[in-house]
């Protein structure tokens, strides 16, 4: 009894689980059916309804479709230059200082004190001139001493002489021997070199004594005088004026190291011209190139050189900045475009050359750039460059010339940058 009861109540089990997992089996299909019938309704409520024509209408060509969509820019208003050949002369600008040729301190040669003084600040003064007066007492008591002295050994040579004569004519006879007159021969040659070096001391005191008159080492214009009547002044230590070489004058500068032959070739024909302006328009002078120092400086690369010029109206000082231009060499045949139409990018040096109403890269190499315009090669003569607007240009881009006057000819509301198609 106990068998048949409990048969029963597990096949009534496993029909309940069964039908458990047949209902969640349901229940998952239901959802799932559910979800794909809202996704349907809404992609219907947000596609329109396609019009009759475009019904009617064919399949638009996918390759047509892709060029159709990148229309062409419009034109970019530009300016042009022509490249021309010419002669370019190759200009070297440097900043250079006036210097004097010549520039002497002018000391005192004694210990003493001075005098007078016959020039004033400023004054300019010739070769010769009289400046200070110094106090030369004691220089003119030597020169004395050293006169009397040879006045004393003179007299002594006169005597020397007289007894050589007495002494040859006793020899003569007989009365003396011969080491006798050698003997006064002697005393005669002795006497004659005592004064001798009398007159010797005689002139170093005449020189000694001349260091009490100053006067120009040369023509120029005199400094600030240190000294003045009375003052002490120390031999070669103390500087009393200073005496500047104005005309001519130099004015110093530096060379790069690959115009060094160039400049030494112009040194050779007389010098180069070369051209001083001052700042503030101070005025433009025309010199020589007179001196290239022979040794490059490592640290720079630049080699000292020197131009001398004219200075009658005084114009050019010493310590004045000036700048300096001078043809070094000439680029023969070159083509010339202007500074502004090239380009510095990461592609290296290019310019846009219009050809066909289109704007054309033209990688080129830079030669020499000087005032605006520059010699360079990748190029040809005639060929048209664009200037302004370049910015706004790539390859392949459509230009057109702009008007002289983009104000007077744009139409209202087109910037001047660019034009309507």
């Amino acid at each position: 009894m106990a068998d048949s009861f409990t048969l029963p109540k597990v096949n009534m089990t496993m029909s309940l689980v069964s039908r458990c997992f047949l209902g969640a089996v349901v229940t998952i299909l239901l959802v799932a059916c559910s979800e794909k019938k809202e996704t349907e309704t809404s992609a219907s409520v947000s596609a329109p309804a396609p019009s009759a024509s475009s019904a009617s209408a064919p399949a638009p060509n996918p390759a047509s479709g892709a060029s159709a969509a990148a229309p062409p820019g419009p034109p970019v208003s530009i300016t042009t230059a022509k490249a021309e050949e010419r002669d370019m002369a190759v200009v070297l600008k440097a900043t250079g200082t006036v210097m004097p040729l010549t520039s002497v301190d002018v000391k005192a040669q004694a210990s003493t004190l001075v005098k007078t003084v016959h020039i004033k600040e400023g004054q300019f003064v010739k070769a010769g001139d009289l400046m200070f007066t110094l106090d030369a007492r004691s220089d003119e008591a030597n020169v004395a001493k050293a006169r009397a002295q040879l006045a004393k050994d003179q007299a002594t040579l006169a005597d020397a002489q007289r007894q050589f004569k007495r002494s040859q004519q006793l020899f003569a006879q007989n009365f003396i021997s011969q080491g006798a007159v050698d003997t006064t021969q002697a005393v005669v040659e002795a006497a004659t070199a005592t004064v001798a070096a009398d007159q010797a001391a005689i002139d170093a005191a005449r020189v000694a004594l001349s260091y009490a008159q100053v006067r120009a080492p040369h023509s120029g214009r005199a400094g600030a005088i240190s000294v003045s009547s009375g003052s002490a002044v120390q031999s070669n230590a103390s500087t009393l004026v200073t005496i500047t070489q104005l005309d001519p004058i130099a004015v110093g500068f530096s060379l790069p190291q690959r115009n060094l032959v160039d400049a030494i070739a112009a040194l050779k024909d007389g010098g180069a011209s070369v051209t001083a302006t001052l700042a503030d328009n101070g005025g433009s002078f025309k010199g020589k190139l007179k001196f290239v120092d022979n040794t490059v400086d490592a640290a720079s690369g630049a080699v000292k050189a020197k131009a001398v010029f004219a200075n009658k109206e005084e114009r050019l000082w010493p310590g004045a900045f000036v700048e300096i231009s001078q043809t070094v060499s000439t680029l023969k045949e070159a083509v010339i475009v202007p500074q502004a139409a090239i380009i510095q990018g990461a592609r290296g040096t290019i310019v846009y050359v219009v050809e066909d109403g289109k704007a054309v890269m033209r990688p080129i190499k830079q030669l020499m750039g000087q005032n605006g315009e520059a010699a360079v090669t990748g190029l040809k003569a005639g060929e048209t460059v664009v200037l302004d607007g370049k910015q706004n240009v790539r390859p392949g881009s459509v230009v057109v010339e702009r008007a002289k006057d983009p104000k007077a000819n744009a139409p209202a509301g087109v910037a001047s940058g660019s034009r309507a198609p």
